[in-house]
């Protein structure tokens, strides 16, 4: 018996320490997380505060790129810290790099408006992004390789599958909060100061996360290797400098992470973007219904890790990849029906068409904020259009013809020429059009914003779970299956490359890119074809090139 029991509190005990491995590196992760979709989420509110001076459009496409800066830099800080974390250790790599997002996101509750300080405060906005991203590219691969490294054999997928869900629970705190922020404070109040709150409250979050994973050993692979003398000394060198290696950095990006990354943005970004910007829904009933799609679909990480431990990574993450390319497109169309019927009745009914000559239009994205669409007619008219979000399409006439707007049946609505005019008389022209176009627009049933009364709520939220299977699906397995794929002397350097090109790149950019491409089309769908091209790509490169891991001993 008294064998018996020895026995039973081992086992005990090696579960406790599983799940503090678990979830130290997690909540630690999940924190993180919060602090970068603290940003995105309220991208409206920081291109007021720190964007002013440009048109509304403008203002937006570049808070998101400011967004998308921290994302550019990620890979550097994926070489940085992975070469650190092979060589000193995952632990202590993953503790500096916790202090570094959270002091940077902390900083920015403290950041003087445009308004305040002028140029400095973008500038200073960016630099703080840049920091962040600096320390994302330094987190995940030592999070995921922790967490695999003391994962017993078997049940990798499901432990780093908890890793997985602090994306979604970092988006779900941080749309927590702001929700109820707002609804504390007044919008009125949120938006003038009360936007920062969050910010702040940050650092109360890095204080808890750090204690936290102060009180973890090292790894037990990443210890076996210390003693034995068998770390790398140049794992970058290692890592991209032999091609044995590096063809599977190169399979893993492209057969794996890209794909992974565009569905996972598509549907925790792109989704709320396209709820607010295009279907017209107010922020905060997009924000409930993504919060309560969150709850459902979040469980399913688990899920799928465990499955993946079953039946395989690559079936898991292929399928997902396959069934987003081919139903991107009809599911947000059928969220447009959902969210504002009026709106989709009236794109059916009443397309709204530009009849100019295309040398004379102009890109409708205007990354320095400078240009005021407004040297001829087929800017003023595009330019209007895009702005709120009005889907058209686009009908060639012969050069030298002013552009039109035709919406549905009605009359054609001729733009202002704008060599006929002086300023003044040219602003007060614009001014007359733009009020022609939104009349015709009201008649045309064409609706200023989505009536809350026939928002088809339980489609909402199913359509937006939908989604978010796929990004479950193939989110769930990458990190086992990332870890499985490379040596455990350069693992934190090999896998950390590829995820946060992946995740930084492809993933960071879609929603600056995405809505670059509505506004220069006038098409409200074309920026799917982003994730969709890319979730292809993934789909045929891993089925040919990317081989199965999950029955692969990690420990050599």
């Amino acid at each position: 018996m008294a064998a018996e029991d020895e026995a039973a509190d081992a086992a005990h005990d090696i579960e406790r320490k599983d799940v503090k491995v678990i979830a130290a590196s997690s909540l630690g992760t999940m924190f993180e997380w919060y602090d970068f979709y603290l940003y995105g989420l309220l991208a409206g509110y920081i291109s007021t505060q720190f964007f002013s001076g440009v048109n509304e459009t403008t203002a937006f496409i570049l808070a998101l790129a400011a967004f998308a800066a921290g994302f550019a830099i990620r890979p550097l800080g994926s070489i940085v810290f992975g070469r650190i974390g092979d060589v000193v250790g995952r632990k202590y790599t993953f503790l500096v790099t916790m202090g570094l997002m959270g002091l940077s996101t902390f900083a920015v509750g403290f950041l003087p408006s445009y308004d305040s300080i002028g140029i400095a405060a973008p500038i200073i906005l960016v630099t703080l992004r840049l920091l962040q991203g600096l320390a994302v590219g330094g987190e995940y691969g030592g999070a995921a390789t922790y967490v695999a490294e003391h994962a017993p054999q078997g049940r990798r997928g499901f432990f780093t599958s908890f890793i997985q869900t602090t994306a979604t629970i970092g988006l779900f705190t941080a749309l927590l909060l702001v929700i109820g922020m707002r609804a504390v404070i007044g919008e009125e109040a949120f938006a003038s100061w009360g936007w920062r709150i969050p910010f702040l409250m940050s650092i109360l979050l890095l204080a808890i996360s750090l204690w936290i994973r102060f009180q973890l050993t090292e790894s037990p692979t990443f210890q076996k290797m210390k003693a034995e003398g068998t770390t790398s000394k140049a794992p970058l060198a290692e890592s991209f400098g032999r091609w044995s290696n590096l063809k599977y950095v190169l399979i893993a990006l492209f057969g794996g992470v890209a794909g992974q990354a565009v569905i996972g943005y598509t549907g925790q970004f792109y989704t709320l973007f396209y709820l607010e910007r295009i279907a017209d829904v107010d922020p905060a009933t997009s924000n409930i219904l993504l919060v309560i799609s969150l709850i459902i679909a979040t469980p399913t990480f688990v899920l799928f890790g465990w499955l993946s431990d079953k039946i395989g990574r690559k079936t898991i993450i292929m399928t997902a990849c396959i069934l987003a390319a081919l139903t991107l497109f009809p599911l947000f169309k059928a969220l447009t029906h959902a969210a504002n019927p009026d709106l989709a009745r009236a794109v059916r009914e009443a397309p709204v068409t530009v009849l100019a000559h295309g040398d004379e239009c102009s890109l409708q994205f205007d990354p320095i904020g400078k240009n005021t669409f407004d040297e001829t007619s087929c800017d003023i008219a595009k330019a209007y259009l895009a702005r709120n979000g009005i889907n058209y399409s686009n009908i060639d006439a012969p050069a030298g013809t002013l552009a039109q707007v035709r919406i549905g049946g009605g009359a054609a609505i001729t733009a202002p020429d704008p060599d006929a005019h002086d300023e003044a008389g040219l602003a007060t022209a614009i001014g007359g059009f733009q009020a022609e176009v939104a009349a015709a627009l009201v008649d045309a049933g064409y609706p200023s914003e989505a009536d809350p009364d026939k928002i088809n709520r339980p489609l909402v939220i199913a359509i937006i779970v939908a989604i978010m299977l796929m990004v479950t699906a193939t989110y769930a397995p990458l990190a086992a299956m990332l870890v499985e794929l490379f040596p455990a002397r350069i693992r934190y350097t090999s896998m950390s490359l590829p995820y946060h090109i992946g995740n930084g790149w492809f993933g960071g950019f879609l929603p600056t890119t995405a809505f670059a491409m509505v506004a220069a089309t006038g098409n409200i769908h074309f920026g799917l074809w982003y994730p969709v091209i890319v979730a292809g790509m993934t789909a045929i490169v891993g089925l040919l090139f990317l081989p199965e891991t999950f029955r692969r001993n990690i420990d050599e």
